[in-house]
């Protein structure tokens, strides 16, 4: 019958014994004495382990219902077509169940499960280039809300006239990083520019960037003589004793030229371990996109997606189109899209990174 195989094929997917490992692992963790003692570090336990409980819950009540049918099936003679139609129909509503679920399979990466860093940075264009920084801020935020995550602005530079130049935020959630970092690269938006007296179509671009955010369990080392670290005045909201303070961090790594800047705290020193964190988790984040790359010389691929590369299109005009170029998914409900309806786009890529 094509519906045991259905059946099989869906309870054949989903192991738990991997994960119920990890789960022991961690309430052990959490039967130390001495546990509650880092507050932070508390936290992400906790929220790793009820995302994992909540993963194994799921599983078992695909498989409890996978279970059930066959059962069924066992005791039933093709001449029962009115039951075959009921475990048929109980078979879809699996596959939905399944589906909906699988995307949280696929993300098995050693950070998927991460907290993320995501930044935006307004690309040539002055003022329309900020505001299209600004739209896709407005997007993620949008994502994040949708999700339940919870979004920390950690620096954030406006733009000589208008919106945004640049901007750092601190997605918080189960999988945020496995989700959002397919938004890697540089998006394109062209429409009618609000700014243009002529109202002529113009083409701005901005610049995503997403790293995971490292746990201060991860090792790695940076010299004090590696770092220059300057201090400044605040910029932007934040009440008087943050803009009349040199409270603001700027970090240079100089062996790899990365800065990283923080200002979102009033006291220098929070100011600081924040951007120390920011800049493990890029230094992190370059080995990984080293190892990638080492990877798709080995297989022979020209499908890496590096920093820079154009990786989705959203068109206002002459027509309306949202379109990613790695997957060729593609929408015309643009302002949905701009809403933070994001979810077919990173479905898509997670599910062709795989294959």
């Amino acid at each position: 019958m094509n519906i045991i195989k259905k059946l099989k094929n869906y309870g054949g997917l989903f192991e738990v014994d991997k994960k119920q490992n990890e789960i022991k692992a961690l309430e052990n963790e959490m039967a130390n004495p001495n546990f509650w003692n880092d507050k932070t570090h508390s936290e992400e336990i906790i929220n790793r382990l009820n995302g994992l409980n909540n993963k194994v819950d799921k599983i078992k009540n695909i498989k409890q219902k996978i279970s059930s049918n066959l059962i069924d099936i066992d005791n039933i003679t093709e001449e029962d077509k009115e039951i075959i139609n009921i475990i048929s129909e109980d078979c879809e509503k699996i596959k939905k169940e399944y589906e909906s679920f699988e995307l949280d399979v696929l993300l098995n990466g050693e950070y998927d499960s991460n907290n993320c860093i995501l930044e935006i940075h307004a690309g040539a264009g002055g003022t329309e280039s900020c505001d299209w920084a600004n739209m896709l801020y407005r997007m993620y935020l949008r994502y994040a809300e949708k999700k339940n995550y919870k979004v920390e602005i950690i620096d954030e530079l406006p733009g000589e006239e208008a919106e945004i130049k640049s901007v750092y935020m601190l997605i918080k959630g189960e999988n945020a990083y496995g989700y959002l970092k397919c938004e890697k690269g540089v998006h394109r938006l062209v429409r009618l520019s609000p700014f243009d007296s002529n109202n002529r179509r113009h083409t701005s671009f901005a610049s995503v960037d997403v790293t995971p955010e490292i746990n201060n369990d991860v090792t790695i080392e940076i010299k004090d003589e590696d770092l220059k670290i300057d201090v400044y005045r605040s910029s932007g909201c934040g009440g008087q004793g943050v803009n009349t303070t040199d409270s603001a961090v700027r970090i240079t790594h100089i062996p790899t030229k990365i800065v990283v800047t923080c200002q979102n705290e009033r006291s220098q020193i929070k100011n600081k371990e924040t951007a120390l964190k920011v800049l493990k988790s890029k230094l992190i984040a370059q080995e990984l996109q080293k190892k990638e790359e080492e990877m798709n010389k080995l297989k022979g691929s020209q499908m890496s997606i590096n920093f820079g590369s154009q990786i989705r299109s959203y068109v206002m005009h002459p027509y309306s189109m949202v379109k990613d170029h790695r997957t060729n998914i593609e929408t015309s409900n643009v302002e949905k899209v701009l809403d933070g309806d994001i979810d077919m786009f990173i479905e898509a890529y997670l599910k062709k990174e795989v294959r």
